[in-house]
């Protein structure tokens, strides 16, 4: 008798997981469809940066814009201005107070590795991830939240992401890596299939700006 209640255990344990399993690649499909019907999209967005070499995190706010195919801009506002565009295959970083433009050259698989190829709907995240649902602490509301952990050895050690499950767009991310740092997303006001200029996608910068070629802006 015992063995067979302990056999009917583990029987509803799995099935109860195998449930799971399917809510959340069903989660993940109503994402992925949402973003493949979207052509643009713009949201304000905070990033906090939570480095172990430091007490304090890094926290900044602005605005993000994405132009399907592969033409997307981050605009930094508070605390330093700084701009940041993707534009074929170049990675331009603008440090309007340092007066300095950053130009790198940036492999497609780099750029589908951040955080914009799940905001643009970049290739199916079960095939990179394996995916799971996972609480955590949320913005709160009608929301599913996942964790994705790479199925290769990556950058990061796994991501959690929060959706609205009236909307199915990306509310919340948390990417965490190797090194114990840990790079959080929000995003508010967003704005699906917005018309949006090709200035967007463009940096004007002084005459006298420097510019520096394949290098990276270092973190202050």
């Amino acid at each position: 008798m015992r063995k067979a209640l302990i056999f009917l255990a583990v029987i509803s344990a799995s099935m109860i997981f195998t449930a799971a399993q399917e809510s959340a690649r069903d989660i993940v499909a109503k994402v992925e469809q949402t973003l493949a019907s979207l052509q643009s999209f713009q949201a304000d967005f905070e990033q906090t940066y939570y480095a172990t070499t430091v007490s304090s995190p890094l926290k900044e706010k602005g605005r993000v814009y994405l132009q399907k195919p592969d033409l997307v801009r981050w605009e930094y506002k508070d605390p330093e201005e700084k701009v940041i565009v993707f534009k074929e295959g170049i990675l331009l970083t603008y440090l309007p107070e340092d007066n300095q433009l950053f130009r790198q050259k940036l492999a497609k698989e780099q750029y589908e590795a951040e955080i914009l190829a799940v905001l643009a709907g970049k290739g199916h995240l079960v095939d990179k991830y394996l995916i799971e649902p996972s609480p955590f602490p949320g913005e709160g509301g009608n929301a599913s939240q996942l964790k994705l952990t790479p199925q290769e050895e990556g950058e990061y050690t796994h991501i959690l992401l929060e959706i609205d499950r009236k909307t199915w767009l990306l509310r919340k991310a948390i990417f965490f890596d190797w090194a114990g740092n840990k790079n959080e997303f929000f995003f508010g006001k967003i704005r699906t299939n917005p018309r949006l200029p090709a200035e967007i996608f463009e940096i004007k910068v002084p005459p006298d700006c420097e510019i520096i070629d394949d290098a990276a802006p270092r973190k202050k």
